[in-house]
């Protein structure tokens, strides 16, 4: 009896060990390719981003370090191995993503609908989900 048990146990913790980390692959994959492509179209000043960064004050420059560190953390995020790098590359995306939406409330600039609110922190909330689903292998 305590065997079935036991074995009814074991498939519930595979199940649920690996629907974990099917959550965790999807939102670190999304996470990666929206910090690589945001990231991409800072580098090259493509799209509004040129708008989006100056009707808040910003100079142009700041695209620059912005678009290497989404790329970097990106990397860092997916790369295997590294777990400490991994823990700083999910603080710096969350601090980027509350700055950001952050930023634009100061400057009262909220962009149609709120976009330039809501999609920093949609992204800060898929990064606290990729962070919060982790494998073990992932952890500190």
């Amino acid at each position: 009896m305590s065997n079935i048990i036991g074995a009814k146990m074991l498939a519930k913790a595979e199940t649920q060990s690996r629907g974990k980390i099917i959550a965790y692959w999807t939102a670190a994959s999304l996470l990666a390719v929206a910090m690589t492509l945001s990231g991409i179209g800072q580098l090259m000043q493509l799209g509004g981003n040129v708008e989006l960064v100056t009707s808040i004050g910003f100079p142009l420059y700041i695209m620059t370090i912005l678009g290497i560190w989404k790329v970097l953390g990106a990397v860092a995020i997916i790369m295997p191995g590294f777990p400490r790098v991994k823990e700083w590359a999910h603080a710096g995306i969350f601090f980027l993503m509350t700055g950001a939406a952050l930023s634009h409330v100061f400057a009262n600039d909220y962009g149609e609908g709120g976009f330039n609110l809501i999609l920093p922190l949609c992204y800060a909330a898929l990064n606290i989900a990729a962070w919060a689903l982790r494998p073990k292998n992932r952890k500190l």
